[in-house]
Order: C-alpha cells, then sequence, then structure tokens
C-alpha cells in the first residue's frame, strides 16, 4: 500500500463531498454501467472495454476525441477495500502515464466524503501535470459523478 504522506511532493489531491451514500459512490466508481455515465470531461461518451475488479485485474475505457483519435483510459486494481479504498496503475493515453490513483471514501453527515489522489512518478510530471489542467480535467468528470449520483 502507497502511503501518500510519504511522497506529498508527487500527489495532486482533491477533495469533496458528495450528498449520496459511500455505497451508491463506491457502486459509481465500481460498476461498468455506472463508470460509462460519468467518466471523462462533459461530452465525451465513454466505452468501458474492460473492467475486472479484483486485485490484479485490468479496467480499459476508451473516449473519442473530436479529432477521431481514442483517448484510452487504463490499469490494474492494487487495492480493493469495499466500500472504502480503491487503488490502481493508471494510464490516460496520449496525455499521462505511470500514475496511481487512489480513491478514499469515507461516510459522513453530508453524505460520502471522497478524497482523490494521483500520485506522480517524479515531482517534476506532477508539476506539469498540473500546467495541463489536471484539477481541471478531473473536476469535470467529478461534476458529471455528482449529477450522476444525484439522479
Amino acid at each position: 500500500m502507497n502511503n501518500p504522506a510519504s511522497n506529498n511532493d508527487r500527489i495532486v489531491t482533491i477533495k469533496r463531498t458528495f450528498q449520496a451514500p459511500i455505497e451508491l459512490v463506491w457502486e459509481a466508481w465500481t460498476q461498468p454501467q455506472h463508470i460509462a455515465s460519468w467518466w471523462g470531461p462533459p461530452g465525451m461518451d465513454v466505452k468501458v472495454e474492460e473492467h475486472d475488479l479484483r486485485v490484479g485485474g485490468s479496467w480499459r475505457y476508451t473516449m473519442m476525441m473530436p479529432d477521431g483519435n481514442a483517448f484510452v483510459s487504463e490499469g490494474v486494481y492494487t487495492e480493493i477495500v469495499p466500500p472504502h479504498r480503491l487503488v490502481t496503475t493508471a494510464n490516460f493515453r496520449p496525455m499521462t502515464e505511470g500514475v496511481t490513483l487512489e480513491i478514499e471514501l469515507a461516510s459522513s453527515e453530508e453524505g460520502t466524503a471522497f478524497t482523490f489522489h494521483v500520485i506522480h512518478p517524479t515531482v517534476a510530471y506532477k508539476e506539469q501535470q498540473e500546467k495541463m489542467g489536471i484539477y481541471n480535467g478531473w473536476g469535470g468528470a467529478f461534476d458529471r459523478l455528482e449529477l450522476f449520483l444525484s439522479s
């Protein structure tokens, strides 16, 4: 298990509270039919090509970009603790490769506290991703997730 505190200088963290029960937020992250409803930026359709939810299992989602090229998201699950924690390697081709995603969920009075970490291999790579708009990119996806959870 990665310890985010040990490599903070390489981590992008996004926190939100979703007004939904933790079980529903977990299902949104782990059920292919739900993932296809919110993953990615607004206006892009997502095709779940592979989703093997087990430690060592692979996932692969594709989106067609306006220029006709495929944007591929894929990784391998390294830790699964329902409904609280999900860790996976991740590549987002052609933009980002070799990162780890950590999703942490906790029940709260407001619904579900959500903490999302993107762990980069180097500080320089993290800084490059920040300049490319990682907060806006994931923020748009999480806005879609919030809408999905409220429907």
